[in-house]
């Protein structure tokens, strides 16, 4: 065993360019990253530019380092799909080869709309595509006053519910997004995630989403690197929405974080702890707030805060330590609509203890991730994915 902890964090969403894929997926010549520094008038990320990402990628204004910290490569992605789910779960070593279906275009079909309202007892309204904030603003008021309950969704595979926490309830909302993934388990409605949107307020222009989300996700269809992690003996401690991606499985703790400066300030505590294993990271808000609503500088400004944590990562990590940066897909805020965007990903590395720095080879599959894990720590290897602990010294 070479690191005794590994920190991989996921900056949800920020892709780094188009791979051969992305047309038929209809994505041409996106690049989150990088037409995000296009858009900035300044951008502030020096501990990312000192771990190569201006080597890696081409920024607008940030230059490439002379000796960077870190190694860095481009990943691609085998799996068909671009939503979070296929992305992490690629990571841990799964091939996802039918990518979970949306409902963007149509809405949810009348039978299950009848089958949900139902069950729950509550009449349905929206069943459409729409921004969470905006849906808010058009239904919330309706809701309050009827006990309604707002379904709908995005460009992901996802059926959300809105829920105001005092008129509606948590636990009430809660138990109307267990009904609705339970329905959606049928192949025919099978999306990858259940989310409840709790909100507070009362009125339009007030409405204010909660910390206290939560997502019901389909379990992964095979053992990942996390559940041989867990056998192994070591711990796998998620923070953010990780133990929601994996439905629990292969998780021993779960920190769920409130934005991606908390999630970043849960990862610094985390490093002063002592523990043996993985600490699996997503910090969600550059995808949720900015990427889905074209908002590059929101973007930008996002991964600076970002940045700034990072800084502080940095010092708390020890000689046996390993950090790995990366991305489960693109969500360019500069693109048409409001889909993620099929993207390559940046694969940064840095441990102390490297003795070297520099471009590796790029990664086939994001389960390079995984396989490196597992190949550091022992356990079972995964079915895909090239570890790179030889070449991260």
């Amino acid at each position: 065993m070479k690191y005794r902890r590994i920190f991989t964090i996921v900056v949800d969403s920020m892709g780094i360019g188009a791979d051969e894929t992305s047309p038929n997926y209809g994505d041409v010549n996106v690049d989150t990253l990088g037409h995000i520094s296009e858009q900035m008038d300044t951008f502030h990320i020096p501990n990312l530019q000192k771990l190569g990402i201006a080597n890696l990628h081409t920024l607008k204004q940030v230059p490439p380092v002379e000796k960077p910290m870190g190694y860095f490569c481009k990943m691609n992605e085998m799996s068909k799909g671009k939503d979070t789910m296929t992305g992490h779960w690629e990571m841990m070593g799964l091939k996802v080869d039918t990518p979970f279906q949306a409902f963007t275009e149509t809405g949810f079909p009348k039978e299950l709309i009848e089958e949900l309202e139902k069950r729950t007892g509550h009449k349905v309204i929206g069943n459409k595509s729409a921004s969470g904030t905006e849906i808010l603003d058009e239904l919330a008021e309706e809701e309050i006053a009827t006990g309604h309950m707002i379904v709908y969704t995005s460009a992901d595979s996802v059926l959300q519910i809105c829920g105001n926490e005092e008129t509606f309830g948590l636990e009430e909302l809660y138990r109307c997004c267990k009904i609705a993934r339970e329905l959606t388990m049928k192949d025919e409605w099978k999306v990858g995630r259940v989310i409840a949107r709790p909100y507070i307020g009362r009125k339009k222009g007030e409405f204010q989403r909660t910390s206290n989300r939560h997502d019901y996700a389909l379990k992964p269809f095979d053992k990942t690197v996390l559940d041989f992690m867990k056998a192994g003996g070591f711990d796998v401690i998620s923070v953010g929405k990780i133990n929601d991606i994996f439905s629990g499985e292969g998780i021993t703790e779960s920190n769920p974080s409130k934005s991606s400066v908390h999630g970043m300030e849960q990862t610094i505590a985390l490093a002063e702890r002592e523990f043996q294993g993985l600490c699996f990271v997503n910090l969600v808000d550059f995808d949720a707030l900015w990427g889905h609503r074209r908002n590059p500088i929101g973007y930008g400004k996002e991964i600076e805060k970002f940045d700034e944590k990072l800084g502080v990562l940095l010092t708390k990590l020890k000689e046996d330590d390993l950090l790995i940066i990366t991305a489960d897909h693109g969500n360019d805020p500069t693109y048409t609509g409001t889909d993620h965007t099929r993207e390559r990903v940046p694969f940064l590395a840095y441990s102390p203890s490297m003795k070297g720095s520099g471009k590796i080879e790029d990664a086939k599959t994001f389960a390079d991730i995984g396989a490196t894990i597992a190949d550091n720590f022992g356990v079972q290897m995964p079915q895909y994915g090239t570890s790179r602990i030889s070449e991260l010294q």
